[in-house]
Protein backbone atom coordinates (compact mmCIF):
# COMPACT_ATOMS: atom_id res chain seq x y z
CA UNK A 1 0.00 0.00 0.00
CA UNK A 2 1.41 3.44 -0.94
CA UNK A 3 2.61 5.58 1.95
CA UNK A 4 1.11 9.00 2.67
CA UNK A 5 2.51 11.52 5.14
CA UNK A 6 1.41 15.06 6.04
CA UNK A 7 3.08 17.42 8.49
CA UNK A 8 3.38 21.09 9.41
CA UNK A 9 6.59 22.96 10.12
CA UNK A 10 7.29 26.48 11.37
CA UNK A 11 9.96 28.31 9.39
CA UNK A 12 12.54 30.52 11.11
CA UNK A 13 10.54 33.63 10.10
CA UNK A 14 7.42 32.27 11.84
CA UNK A 15 5.46 31.17 8.75
CA UNK A 16 3.70 27.83 8.96
CA UNK A 17 4.13 25.41 6.06
CA UNK A 18 2.21 22.21 5.37
CA UNK A 19 3.90 19.36 3.49
CA UNK A 20 2.32 16.32 1.85
CA UNK A 21 4.17 13.24 0.60
CA UNK A 22 2.42 10.46 -1.32
CA UNK A 23 4.03 7.38 -2.83
CA UNK A 24 2.31 6.42 -6.08
CA UNK A 25 1.67 2.95 -7.42
CA UNK A 26 4.50 2.14 -9.82
CA UNK A 27 7.27 3.81 -7.86
CA UNK A 28 6.53 7.51 -8.29
CA UNK A 29 6.18 10.19 -5.64
CA UNK A 30 3.91 13.26 -5.42
CA UNK A 31 4.88 16.04 -2.97
CA UNK A 32 3.24 19.36 -2.15
CA UNK A 33 3.85 22.30 0.14
CA UNK A 34 1.71 25.30 1.02
CA UNK A 35 2.47 28.29 3.19
CA UNK A 36 -0.36 29.08 5.63
CA UNK A 37 -2.81 31.76 4.41
CA UNK A 38 -1.40 31.49 0.88
CA UNK A 39 -3.38 30.24 -2.12
CA UNK A 40 -0.28 28.96 -3.95
CA UNK A 41 0.49 25.26 -3.67
CA UNK A 42 3.89 24.08 -4.88
CA UNK A 43 4.03 20.50 -6.15
CA UNK A 44 6.61 18.05 -7.43
CA UNK A 45 5.97 14.79 -9.23
CA UNK A 46 8.84 12.31 -9.45
CA UNK A 47 8.19 9.47 -11.87
CA UNK A 48 10.78 7.31 -10.12
CA UNK A 49 11.93 7.27 -6.51
CA UNK A 50 14.15 4.38 -5.51
CA UNK A 51 13.70 4.78 -1.77
CA UNK A 52 11.07 6.50 0.35
CA UNK A 53 12.13 10.10 0.96
CA UNK A 54 12.54 11.39 4.50
CA UNK A 55 10.70 14.48 5.67
CA UNK A 56 13.97 16.40 5.53
CA UNK A 57 14.53 15.33 1.90
CA UNK A 58 10.99 16.42 0.96
CA UNK A 59 11.45 19.79 2.69
CA UNK A 60 14.77 20.36 0.90
CA UNK A 61 13.07 19.92 -2.50
CA UNK A 62 10.99 23.06 -1.77
CA UNK A 63 13.72 25.09 -0.05
CA UNK A 64 14.15 27.75 -2.76
CA UNK A 65 10.39 28.42 -2.98
CA UNK A 66 10.07 28.71 0.79
CA UNK A 67 12.90 31.26 1.02
CA UNK A 68 10.87 33.70 -1.11
CA UNK A 69 8.69 36.16 0.82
Amino acid sequence: MPMKDEWTKELSDGRLVQFTYLELVGGGVFMTTQIARNEVVYSILLSEANNPLSRKEVESRFESELLKK
